[in-house]
């Protein structure tokens, strides 16, 4: 099954609240399952050796496990990447994997930010996610029932994500994504729709993968 329609049938995930991007967690977690090859075992050194720095057992458990299920939805040539690519590369590919993650944030990224860049309106709001929160609460149940200080604490993050991905200014300004060959062919093998996730035009993109 095309993957944007199997995701469009399963309700959203509205977990999204643990800390950004997790920069340096997710590099540190992804460069020991490049080592071990087996989650299991990954899970396992993370926790023995607190490896990512947490004060307490279940703060480690926590952001290992969002992690883990970002990163477990990259192909092995974005993980790579992630591995060994710039630091403008990490940042695209954890976005991509938080978008993979979770469809909100997906549909937010090519709904909103990207359509906003192709209009030359580059100034992204509070107000525009709030817009775009309130209509997909309409019909959807899982949206709707999040609670309102658990909604401003999920824009938070969502905005710091895009931030930390080289996507937004400080002053919530969108930045055109300047995609490499590499991401590029990273992302287009897995399916060229992931690209949508980052404010490119489709002049842009014809170029770049022709």
């Amino acid at each position: 099954m095309d993957y944007t329609i199997a995701m469009a049938e399963q309700p959203y995930n509205m977990s999204f609240t643990a800390g950004g991007l997790l920069y340096h967690e997710s590099l540190t977690v992804a460069a020991l399952y490049d080592s071990l090859g087996a989650w299991d075992a990954v899970h396992a050194r993370v926790i023995q050796d607190n490896l990512l720095k947490m004060r307490t057992h279940s703060a480690a458990q926590r952001i290992y496990r969002e992690v883990a299920s970002r990163l477990k939805n990259l192909t092995e040539s974005q993980k790579a990447l992630l591995l060994t690519g710039s630091h403008q590369e990490q940042g695209h590919m954890l976005w991509l994997a938080v978008c993979k993650r979770y469809r909100f944030i997906h549909d937010f990224a090519t709904d909103v930010v990207r359509e906003k860049f192709l209009r030359l309106d580059l100034a992204l709001s509070y107000d525009d996610y709030d817009t775009f929160f309130a209509n997909k609460a309409e019909w959807r149940p899982e949206v709707a029932n999040v609670a309102e200080s658990t909604r401003k604490k999920q824009r938070a993050v969502v905005f710091k994500m895009l931030r930390e991905a080289g996507l937004l200014t400080s002053d919530h300004r969108v930045v055109p994504a300047l995609l490499t060959r590499a991401e590029l062919k990273a992302i287009a093998t897995d399916d060229p729709a992931h690209l949508t996730v980052f404010p490119i035009s489709p002049t842009e993109l014809q170029e770049w993968l022709s």
